[in-house]
């Protein structure tokens, strides 16, 4: 029988040794049903991350950050600089979105849907199995001296795990300077690209280095939201819990024996096979109860449940539960919390679509030129401006022209054509003079209008500052 007082898991983590040196997991290959549809989310999951540079929703790329040039797509549509305010919404949803997924399903964002698990479980972790077999295996060659079998599989599976890093590489570069510049990029040749070449090489090698020596510590040690999870938590989110009440009984658990009578002993329905701790992918044992280790994987309750099946006892003592429900037998109740969650989900979510529909398609500042005060000319007040247009659109906006509506006796004469063309998702920048007669200037700062025309149809109409002196007479 287990010693179930024992908390000295507690005081270390699955992935370091007593010596405080790095311990590597070697969990045993899942099998089961929620193993079988994980497969099937990350597969649908892996295509989606490895295309979406590589989609073309009217042209713009399908999801595109490209900080340097400050060029965001997203879901195929484009964002500036100027919709920063946009990005930031969006991310405040779905942090809100994503706190009351925590709220009510614990971590499991973490084990079906983060792109490190589904790349380290579903690429990486396959092809090591596929390479030095089950976890028997891998124990045996990890211990065995460097012979000419450990030397071959480590030199395979390094140098396919090389490759896949670098493939995952020029992708994430994709999603930073966009599908067609990287492709110009490929075709040019590295030596015409080669400081790219080096940011390449050390994207490889992070990705290498995460996937074949850091690995599940990312979700021990590095990402942040192991720990928020601790704050989100209580007794009444569904998570994957351990049935200690049904497990344990009152005399614990205890190794199962041919023809005994558990109910009689008073011993719980866990056979303490450990097979659960063997197939955790962070090494933890569920039974000490909800973990910031714990990704949700459900790992161990398709393991328990073919242990359970095979000794005729029924299945889900490891399974998708509350603390209360546990407990109490009480089930899964939409809490306060959770509500208020719903509630300001529901409010950043209208507020988002809203500023998303009502969004310009075309943004126009015009801004006196900096250090530059008022010309005379003859009765002439004359300004200087800076203008830029920014098209937004998918499509080339031709024959923009600026018209001054007020004051209506004033003139405006652009540098250059006076007739410009915008491509699309592009911007156009100039210099324009404004000249209004000194007797329409009441103030030393006045208010004036101007119109942006495509042919005969306005866009945009603009409000900015006309510089005159101070008395005029």
């Amino acid at each position: 029988m287990s010693n179930i007082e024992d908390d000295s898991f507690r005081d270390s983590i699955g992935t370091i040794n007593e010596k405080g040196k790095r311990k590597f997991i070697f969990p045993k290959k899942p099998q089961g049903k929620y193993y079988n549809r994980r497969k099937l989310l990350s597969y649908v999951l892996l295509v989606l991350l490895l295309s979406s540079p590589f989609i073309k929703i009217n042209g713009n790329q399908f999801l595109l950050f490209n900080v340097l040039d400050r060029r965001f797509n997203i879901f195929g549509m484009p964002f500036w600089p100027q919709d920063f305010y946009l990005v930031v919404v969006l991310m405040i949803t779905g942090v809100v979105g994503l706190t009351l997924f925590t709220v009510a399903f614990g971590r499991i964002f973490c084990g079906w849907f983060c792109p490190q698990t589904i790349f380290m479980e579903m690429v990486f972790r396959r092809i090591e199995y596929w390479i030095d077999g089950d976890r028997g295996a891998q124990i045996k060659l990890d211990n065995q001296e460097w012979n000419a079998e450990k030397i071959r599989k480590r030199a395979v599976k390094w140098t396919v795990f090389l490759i896949i890093s670098f493939i995952i590489a020029n992708v994430f570069l994709a999603y930073l300077v966009g599908s067609d510049t990287l492709e110009a990029m490929i075709i040019e040749g590295p030596l015409s690209n080669v400081k790219t070449l080096i940011v390449l090489f050390i994207f490889t090698g992070i990705f290498y280095f995460v996937f074949t020596w850091f690995r599940e510590q990312v979700c021990i040690i590095a990402c942040p939201y192991g720990r928020l999870q601790g704050v989100l938590l209580d007794n009444k989110s569904i998570v994957v819990a351990y049935d200690y009440v049904r497990g344990e009984n009152e005399n614990g658990r205890a190794k199962i024996k041919k023809n005994e009578d558990r109910q009689a002993l008073k011993f719980g329905d866990c056979i303490d096979c450990h097979q659960c701790v063997n197939v955790c992918p962070t090494g933890i044992d569920i039974r000490h109860g909800t973990q910031l280790e714990c990704t949700n994987c459900t790992a161990c309750m398709d393991e328990c449940d073919l242990m359970m099946e095979k000794v005729n006892l029924p299945k889900g003592l490891i399974r998708f539960a509350s603390e209360v429900e546990i407990t109490k037998k009480e089930k899964f109740q939409l809490t306060t919390r959770m509500k208020g969650y719903i509630a300001v989900l529901v409010i950043l979510t209208t507020v988002m679509i809203s500023m998303i529909l009502l969004r310009t398609e075309v943004d126009t500042k015009i801004l006196r030129l900096s250090g530059q005060l008022y010309e005379e000319k003859g009765k002439n007040i004359s300004n200087v401006y800076t203008y830029r247009i920014i098209n937004k659109t998918n499509d080339n906006l031709k024959n923009i022209t600026f018209k001054l509506i007020n004051p209506k006796q004033g003139t405006l004469k652009l540098v250059g054509n006076p007739i410009l063309h915008v491509e699309k998702a592009s911007a156009a920048t100039g210099t324009l003079f404004v000249e209004i007669p000194g007797v329409l200037l009441e103030t030393d700062n006045t208010k004036i209008n101007i119109e942006v025309h495509q042919g005969d149809k306005v866009i945009q109409t603009i409000s900015t500052n006309f510089l005159g002196p101070r008395t005029f007479n």
